[in-house]
């Protein structure tokens, strides 16, 4: 897949239909829920991690925002990385502003569940955090994740500068050649610059740390970026 192919897998790249929405489509900005202007509360440090849940983060440190299909299970397998100094769940990707979850949910924001990721650099790079990516979830299912279905469960890399696009796209071509030998179909990530993260409930916050027996959707295809 060439980068000009991989950067279409933007929100424009998915139908609406105005007589009827479907959670499969992501909602024009006019139909979106308004949603509000108070930001959602959330704890202020990492359950598990320590660090700070919102910026300012540590100046050795930078950001990049994944989404995977449920994120519970996104947010913990970066967490666990070493090098990753805090995460956080929430929603990205729509028009709503500071949505609920379940407002999420109907599809009506056009967000996707979506995991932010703090990381130093000098420990675990973006390329690290991209093979991860790549290699943790199936790239290739539009709008669900396994048995997640809805636009909430899209794939995507929300990147934070013109570094991270350019290394995303890239990163891209090679994850289809590997998706291609394995017999899988075409890519449906969305790859774009950031838009605003809206932070996710208190409860939702690493909750497989609060819920060990919590459900957690990650499957991987099998492919190696490394």
């Amino acid at each position: 897949m060439a980068a000009a192919q991989a950067k279409i897998f933007s929100l424009e790249s998915y139908p609406m239909y105005a007589t009827s929405f479907e959670k499969k489509s992501i909602p024009q900005k006019k139909d979106c829920l308004l949603g509000r202007d108070d930001v959602m509360p959330v704890i202020d440090r990492h359950l598990i991690l320590g660090g700070p849940l919102k910026p300012p983060f540590p100046s050795n440190c930078k950001t990049a925002i994944f989404a995977m299909g449920c994120f519970w299970g996104v947010e913990r397998l970066f967490w666990e990385k070493t090098g990753v100094v805090s995460t956080a769940a929430g929603y990205a990707g729509g028009s709503t502003p500071n949505p609920t979850y379940e407002e999420t949910c109907t599809g009506l924001t056009g967000h996707t569940e979506a995991v932010l990721v703090v990381f130093d650099p000098s420990v675990i790079s973006y390329d690290d955090l991209l093979v991860i990516f790549w290699e943790s979830h199936d790239p290739t299912q539009g709008m669900r994740q396994g048995n997640d279905r809805g636009s909430q469960y899209r794939s995507a890399i929300y990147c934070i500068d013109q570094t991270q696009l350019e290394k995303a796209l890239k990163s891209a071509e090679n994850a289809q050649k590997e998706l291609n030998g394995l017999g899988y179909g075409g890519i449906t990530t969305e790859i774009d610059s950031a838009p605003e993260f809206f932070y996710a409930e208190d409860y939702h916050q690493q909750y497989l740390a609060k819920n060990p027996m919590g459900y957690c959707g990650l499957k991987g295809t099998g492919i190696s970026c490394a």
